[in-house]
């Protein structure tokens, strides 16, 4: 059909009498049917003008529209153009299916409801939900939903997806441009905003602007002008200065902990002995009937290391804590100080010294006097030298970022032979370790110690060498792999009324440890009591503070010790508190108290900056999209790693940069990629602790940390005590030499009865007895 050029214009009202919806949208069909593609529509409140429409070839149609009534553009298709000239009423681009809809006046209730691609442009203010359930289908362009002034209530309710900018233009005297209580529930999307916002839902971060958000509005704002016809509105809305963003909470990030975790519970409270415990209780009963190899009841099995002990499966970073205490008690002192470098660069620093030691909290010792000291082991190895490695590969590593993540991955890949180039924006490397951690809780000279020897292995290292979009694109196409280690250095603040008077904790500790004094008065608060709010408040007292007060809505998730630590300086901390607002006398809180404050401090997280990735890396949260490996699902030869994964502790970076380089082995060598899923922890009444007479705990900790190779149980690893090679009433198990130097235990068959005495007396947890009553049945 050849398209017809001319301008349909369809009133309606005709002869003094308003015709239907029906009829007009007809009229609108036969049009549209004889090749009419611009209309001017004359309405008189008919609504769904512009609706779905398809027309052959594709060709674009045009609707110019004044007086409609509800739902216009409602499910509009791509290629379909609305301009309303004045105001419209609610649902403007419900269900917007690709439409580019302006409204030049006001919009109302639920406008932009559920969009899901396309774009729509209001030149004043937007009713009640407005931009509820819009949601972004990848196959499709995100919806765009652009607002001139301000919201109604619940706007951006439920948002899963798409892009919402509020431009707060002429809206200074509003107490929020976002209405109350919106965003509530979002789970999705971006919404940026300009002027004053309250009432947030707690669902929610407000973030700065990175690059990539200033160049889509760059981009962006000149158009919405020019869609309403405004050029004079650009002069304030450029200030980028004036912008936010609104971003939802992770998964992770919105879980409450519960006072008390219900596999507890179910273990502790509800069944003694834990759920099964009533039904079953492997005691080991020898039969009278004695009978060996296939005919026995059961048959033990040495089963060394198959399970891992508590220390190693608590462990973030994976070391072997058990293996490494063994080749202590061998004597081999070196090969145990060596030993942990293979899984982090970082012994003495970060385990020694500033991790909260998850090993130590599940060690099975502690069941006995107190657990085994791990991170003392940790600082012995800070002097342990290692040589360049003696082969060099042809392939190239880029790593991008220098804290411990992006380090241990150049560390292990260096170590292989690689050629790896660390590019770092900041004048010096460490990352957060350096640029946060308070000197009084890491030694400097330990964590200059450990730098030093990642940069004698050959490791190419580049500060001040910030990756923009343009040069990600180069090292992708000049490395073989590409490790994005960015962490998160972008603060997330709660939109309290009064959030603008925040501190952000994370470039408060990042002024301290540059040597700065930032003046924050007598009195400080810090929102936030997680264990970077606790470094945070021990920045407060050597700022100069002399009360200091750390606030949650929940129990503290900030680890005892570090807890310990604040307190002993004086700290106070709050939970459960519910902040209402930040004013220069402080903090308001819900229940009508006011906590007085010179400076309050904000210390709830913090998140990454992917603006140097193409868009098609990141999700609807903006996070890169990886596979279980962490791999880049967009280019397979980017991995991803820490914080800029999710939020943990140094050791979990340290772990993932571990496990990213050893995937980029397996993936230039052309193996498959692995999950590192880590063996199933040993029973606790496994590991026979009656063996162990309890000590003095102060003897315990003023004993040097190479002492506590004979207070470690060995859990799930042999300690090679020859109980059970003793014991054995049959003599059935030997102990064999192999070549290598290692050993281990058989049972032999045609002497073993299963009498179980072998898995009874082994304190290590060595040997089970498994059944032999299905082989039997079988043979």
């Amino acid at each position: 059909m050849t398209q017809n050029t001319s301008i349909a214009r369809i009133d309606g009202i005709v002869d003094g009498k308003r015709i239907s919806t029906q009829e007009l949208l007809q009229n609108i069909y036969r049009e549209v049917g004889r090749g009419v593609r611009s209309f001017e529509i004359h309405a008189s409140g008919q609504y769904n003008i512009g609706g779905p429409l398809w027309c052959e070839g594709d060709d674009p149609i045009h609707f110019t529209v004044i007086n409609p009534g509800q739902r216009l553009g409602s499910m509009g298709m791509s290629g379909t153009t609305i301009v309303v000239e004045g105001s419209a009423p609610a649902d403007v681009g419900w269900l917007n299916a690709g439409a580019d809809i302006t409204v030049r006046g006001d919009s109302g209730d639920t406008t932009a409801h559920c969009a899901a691609t396309g774009s729509i442009y209001i030149g004043g203010r937007v009713g009640t939900r407005s931009g509820a359930l819009m949601k972004h289908d990848p196959k499709f362009s995100a919806p765009q939903f652009w607002v001139l002034e301000s919201t109604g209530s619940f706007s951006f309710e439920f948002m899963g997806g798409g892009i919402g900018v509020v431009c707060g233009y002429g809206c200074e005297h509003l107490e929020s441009v976002l209405g109350h209580r919106s965003c509530v529930g979002m789970v999705g999307g971006t919404v940026y905003v300009r002027g004053p916002v309250a009432d947030v839902a707690d669902d929610v971060w407000i973030l700065d602007l990175d690059d990539s958000d200033r160049a889509f509005l760059q981009e962006g704002l000149p158009r919405f002008a020019t869609k309403l016809e405004r050029p004079e509105i650009l002069d304030q809305l450029m200030d980028f200065s004036q912008w936010r963003k609104i971003v939802a909470k992770t998964y992770e990030e919105r879980i409450v902990r519960s006072l008390m975790p219900i596999a507890r519970f179910r273990q502790e409270k509800w069944v003694e002995g834990g759920i099964f415990g009533a039904l079953y209780e492997d005691d080991y009963f020898v039969a009278d009937y004695v009978e060996r190899d296939e005919l026995r009841l059961r048959s033990p099995q040495w089963l060394n290391a198959t399970y891992s002990a508590p220390c190693e499966h608590n462990c973030p970073t994976y070391i072997p804590t058990q293996k490494r205490i063994a080749l202590l008690r061998q004597g081999k002192v070196q090969e145990a100080l060596e030993m942990v470098l293979d899984y982090s660069p970082f012994p003495a620093s970060v385990c020694g010294q500033v991790c909260p030691n998850l090993c130590i909290d599940e060690c099975n010792r502690r069941h006995v006097d107190i657990p085994v000291k791990v991170d003392g082991l940790g600082t012995l190895s800070r002097h342990i030298s290692v040589s360049p490695p003696r082969e060099e590969q042809e392939q190239r590593i880029a790593v991008i970022g220098s804290g411990v993540g992006g380090l241990t991955a150049a560390w292990h890949l260096r170590r292989k032979g690689y050629a790896v180039d660390v590019f770092e924006k900041d004048s010096a490397i460490g990352g957060k370790l350096r640029q946060v951690i308070p000197a009084e809780r890491l030694d400097q000279d330990t964590l200059e110690a450990e730098l030093q020897r990642l940069q004698t292995i050959g490791i190419g290292i580049h500060c001040n060498s910030a990756v923009n979009a343009q040069r990600f694109a180069e090292i992708v196409s000049q490395y073989d792999a590409v490790v994005v280690a960015v962490g998160a250095h972008n603060p997330v603040v709660i939109p309290f009324q009064g959030h603008e008077r925040l501190v952000r904790g994370l470039d408060f500790l990042k002024d301290i440890n540059r040597g700065k004094q930032p003046a924050v008065g007598r009195s400080v608060v810090v929102i936030g009591a997680g264990n970077a709010a606790m470094d945070v408040v021990i920045g407060a007292y050597q700022c100069g503070a002399t009360e200091v007060t750390a606030i949650d809505i929940q129990k503290p998730a900030a680890f005892d010790k570090e807890i310990e630590h604040v307190t002993g300086l004086g700290a106070r901390i709050l939970w459960p508190v519910h902040t209402e607002k930040i004013t220069e006398q402080g903090v308001h809180l819900k229940d009508g108290r006011i906590l007085e404050a010179d400076t309050v401090i904000i210390a709830v997280g913090d998140r990454p900056d992917f603006s140097f990735l193409p868009d098609d890396y990141r999700d609807e949260k903006g996070f890169v999209k990886l596979n279980d490996t962490l791999q880049c699902l967009e280019n397979q030869k980017v991995f991803v790693i820490g914080d800029a994964v999710r939020p943990g502790l140094f050791t979990h970076a340290i772990g993932d940069g571990r496990k990213a380089a050893l995937n980029i082995l397996r993936q230039l060598a052309g193996h498959p990629l692995d999950t590192f899923a880590k063996a199933p922890m040993i029973p606790q009444d496994r590991v026979r602790d009656e063996y162990y007479h309890p000590m003095n705990p102060q003897r315990v900790s003023e004993q040097e940390a190479d002492a506590e190779a004979d207070r470690c149980m060995s859990c799930g690893y042999c300690r090679d005590c020859h109980f059970c090679e003793d014991i054995c009433p049959e003599q059935a198990i030997v102990r064999r030499e192999n070549g290598d130097g290692t050993f281990e235990y058989c049972s032999l068959d045609e002497k073993c009865i299963g009498c179980g005495i072998c898995a009874g007396v082994c304190p290590c947890g060595i040997w089970v007895m498994e059944d032999n009553l299905e082989k039997y049945l079988e043979d």
